[in-house]
């Protein structure tokens, strides 16, 4: 077919999927059924900073019928949704039943429940809860969040803050004579797994203690306070599998199972900001290493034995140190495993795309846009493209040129598409992305989507520098 002119764009080409009085979020990741015919979705309401939605829905690309999935119970508040990769069913985050002044929704009291799409309103818990010692291995003592399939369906990854802390954390803040924290364990936000060696089962010995379908373990390791200039981190977040069947290691031995994270490092300034983290774990995350699995009242879940946890990134140098903290977004791996891109600025302060290769080196810039990028973004299925939203547009990146084309039409921040997620479909062949409409005079966070053309040529604006 012909090349598409040079300031190619497809007028009106977003088509609307959803239609209500109320808000709708896609996932960052994975919002797609396979076969690309539902978008799984939750109703939390405006930037969906507040979890406050209550439903877990799928629309039907071919027809637009809503299926509900879910819909929680007794206060209880759910969101976060994401599909299987192979599977007709859906993972998500549920809060507590019969929240009280006690025990109400947090970072460290939510957890994690499968959903299969033909069998809606039937949720497995997915992830194990023990609140009380003696604690189990296999079984977390906190919050799972964002969970997200590995690419071949066995394994899950997700983010953990750990309510035994938490609690100590609480108590402590502001006494006088609190355990110096050299000798406990603050809770820090770190990254674990779910694989499939479970049922895990606990003791009833704590209200909110229940089974999980998964064994559950924490894969990296934060410190509470790293030292300066060194590869301690004090928080592990925004973790992406890297590869459809991991990386290939230094040594030529193929890595299968990796995670790409951000890790927060203090400076020799003593200046904090996150770098590329990777750590690679071990098929059997059952052994313990150098510490209990499930933590102790004083000290955080330690590794399995095996886990190693290496830095990518060394920015410290840069005028604009750091991944940048804005917008919020997943570390995310080309399918091959070949390459992990993140988002950094420039020196003139842009929000650029770069990329780095899982056994390290230097990062390579990727864009030179005078505009940022401004959303959480995804690789296409043959690792070519990268979907993100640039200047009031969803638009598409040439991850070996940089160049970028717009896909819709530029909005004004009021209307232009949202920085929660722009996600390619399985195929590659569409986006779904959000974005802000007008309906029975409030407006309201929308899905839409949008055709990609084999085809497409950058805009003068967006060209690539050379």
């Amino acid at each position: 077919m012909p090349a598409p002119p040079r300031d190619f764009v497809i007028p009106d080409a977003e088509r609307q999927i959803t239609i209500a009085a109320h808000d709708h979020v896609l996932t960052n990741i994975n919002c797609w059924s396979r076969d690309g015919r539902w978008l799984a979705y939750d109703i939390r309401s405006g930037d969906s900073s507040q979890f406050d939605g209550d439903l877990i829905e799928a629309v039907d690309m071919e027809t637009g019928r809503i299926l509900r999935l879910y819909h929680s119970r007794d206060g209880a508040c759910c969101g976060v949704v994401t599909f299987h990769p192979a599977l007709d069913r859906v993972v998500f985050i549920l809060g507590p039943e019969n929240p009280s002044g006690v025990w109400n929704y947090g970072f460290s009291r939510r957890h994690g429940v499968i959903v299969d799409i033909n069998q809606p309103m039937k949720a497995l818990p997915m992830d194990a809860m023990n609140y009380a010692p003696p604690f189990t291995p296999g079984a977390l003592r906190g919050g799972s969040h964002v969970h997200v399939y590995s690419p071949d369906g066995q394994w899950l990854s997700f983010t953990y803050d750990d309510e035994i802390l938490t609690r100590r954390d609480e108590k402590e803040r502001g006494q006088k004579n609190a355990v110096p924290t050299a000798a406990r364990d603050r809770n820090q936000r770190n990254v674990a797994v779910a694989a499939p060696f479970g049922p895990v089962h606990v003791a009833r010995n704590h209200p909110r203690n229940h089974d999980g379908s998964f064994f559950c373990a924490v894969v990296t390791r934060t410190v509470n306070e790293p030292r300066p200039g060194s590869d301690e981190i004090s928080r592990a977040f925004e973790e992406g599998w890297i590869g459809e069947d991991g990386y290939n290691r230094a040594d030529g031995r193929r890595q299968r199972r990796a995670l790409a994270f951000q890790g927060l490092v203090t400076a020799a300034s003593g200046s904090r900001h996150a770098e590329v983290f990777v750590v690679d774990i071990p098929d059997d995350i059952t052994r313990p290493g150098d510490a209990p699995l499930y933590g102790t009242a004083t000290r955080r879940p330690a590794p399995p034995a095996g886990t190693a946890q290496r830095r990518l990134t060394f920015t410290d140098s840069r005028k604009f140190p750091g991944v940048a903290a804005a917008p919020r977004h997943w570390l995310r791996s080309s399918p091959a495993g070949t390459q992990i891109a993140f988002l950094m600025k420039d020196d003139d302060g842009v929000t650029q795309l770069w990329t780095i290769l899982p056994n390290g080196g230097e990062p390579r810039q990727v864009t030179r846009l005078p505009h940022d990028i401004a959303s959480a973004f995804s690789w296409n299925c043959d690792g070519t493209r990268i979907a993100a939203v640039i200047d009031g547009s969803v638009c598409v990146i040439d991850v070996a040129s940089g160049d970028t084309a717009r896909l819709t039409p530029r909005r004004d921040p009021s209307d232009a598409p949202s920085e929660l997620a722009c996600v390619f479909s399985p195929d590659g062949t569409q986006i779904a992305f959000l974005r802000h409409v007008m309906y029975q005079g409030n407006g309201y966070n929308q899905i839409f989507t949008v055709r990609v053309p084999e085809q497409t040529r950058p805009l003068p604006d967006f060209h690539a520098n050379p």
